[in-house]
C-alpha cells in the first residue's frame, strides 16, 4: 500500500512588498502505523504569490513534491471547504484522488509548529488571528440499518499496548504513533468496541468514510456521533440508561486526558480475538 498524503493551501500571516497576503502550500505525509518514526514522514513547504493562487501553480507544487519524495500518493487529504475545487482540480491534473477529511494529524501539528515559530520570523508578518485546524459540528445522520451494530461497550487500554498493534489481527484500520499526541506510556486510551455478526460490511463502510473522530455529544439529547469525512457525522448510538450515561462521560473524561486520543474497534462478538476494523483516532478540539 502506497503513502497518504495530507495537503493545505491557503492564505497566512504574511505580507509581501504589495501589502498582499502571501499563500503556501503545505504538503506532508500521513502516518498509518504505530510504529511510523514522526521524523521520517515526508514534508514540502513552498510559498506562493497572491498573483499565482491558482490550480496551475498548485499543480505545479504538487509534482515538485512529488519528485522530490519519489514517488505518488495513492491519495491526497485536505480538510479546508473553501479551497475544494482547487485541491481537486490540481490533484486532478496530476492524477491523485482528493478526499476531504479531517484526518489531518501531522498537517495539525505543523501548521500549529508554523505559526508559532516560522511566519512570526518572515518579513511582513502580521500577528492576530489566522486560524488553522478548525473542526465543524455537522449535524449528525442516522446510521444505515444494516450498518448499525448489534452490541457495543466501552473500553480502554494503556498506551503501552498500543505497542503490540502490529501484532494484531486487523481487517481494516488505520493508526499513527502515539508520540504525535503527547501522551505517556501510562495514559489510558479510551474507546469504543462494536460488535455484529455483520462485522465485516461495518468495518468496510467506516474505512471509506475518513474517520476523523467520535463524540459523546449532548446537544440534541445524549449521544455517541461519530465525524467523518470534512462535515459529514453519523449517530452511533443514542444513550439511554444512567450507567451507560456515566460511562459515556468517563470517555469523554479519559479521551481529554489523553490529548484527545481514541479508537474505535469492530469485532464480530466480544469473545472474538481478533478486529474486524480498528482505528486510532484524535479530537483536536480536545488536543
Amino acid at each position: 500500500m502506497g503513502s497518504i498524503w495530507e495537503i493545505d493551501f491557503y492564505s497566512r500571516p504574511i505580507l509581501d512588498e504589495k501589502q498582499k497576503k502571501v499563500w503556501e502550500v503545505l504538503v506532508c505525509e500521513s502516518p498509518s502505523d504505530i510504529r511510523t518514526k514522526p521524523e521520517s514522514l515526508f514534508r514540502y513547504a513552498k510559498y506562493c504569490p497572491s498573483t499565482e493562487v491558482n490550480s496551475v501553480w498548485l499543480r505545479t507544487a504538487l509534482q515538485e513534491a512529488i519528485d522530490k519524495a519519489g514517488e505518488a500518493p495513492i491519495k491526497i487529504r485536505f480538510f479546508r471547504r473553501q479551497m475544494s475545487n482547487m485541491i481537486t482540480k490540481a490533484c486532478q491534473d496530476v492524477g491523485l484522488p482528493a478526499q476531504p477529511s479531517r484526518r489531518i494529524l501531522v498537517l495539525n501539528q505543523w501548521l500549529k509548529q508554523r505559526m508559532e515559530e516560522v511566519y512570526p520570523q518572515e518579513p511582513g508578518y502580521q500577528g492576530g488571528t489566522n486560524p488553522s485546524v478548525r473542526l465543524d459540528s455537522p449535524l449528525p445522520q442516522r446510521l444505515p440499518d444494516a450498518l448499525e451494530g448489534q452490541q457495543w461497550a466501552f473500553v480502554s487500554l494503556q498506551a503501552a499496548e498500543f505497542a503490540e498493534m502490529p501484532d494484531w489481527e486487523i481487517g481494516f484500520g488505520e493508526a499513527f504513533p502515539l508520540e504525535l499526541a503527547n501522551v505517556t506510556p501510562e495514559t489510558r486510551i479510551p474507546g469504543v468496541l462494536i460488535f455484529s455478526p455483520r462485522a465485516l460490511p461495518i468495518a468496510g463502510w467506516l474505512s471509506g468514510l475518513e474517520l476523523a473522530c467520535l463524540n459523546f455529544d449532548t446537544k440534541q439529547g445524549e449521544r455517541l456521533v461519530l465525524e467523518t469525512g470534512a462535515t459529514e457525522s453519523w449517530i452511533l448510538a443514542n444513550i439511554r440508561s444512567p450507567q451507560t450515561l456515566a460511562e459515556a462521560k468517563g470517555y469523554e473524561k479519559a479521551k481529554k486526558a489523553a490529548n484527545g486520543v481514541h479508537f474505535i474497534g469492530v469485532q464480530s462478538d466480544p469473545q472474538a480475538e481478533s478486529f474486524t476494523g480498528f482505528w486510532l483516532l484524535q479530537d483536536f478540539n480536545l488536543a
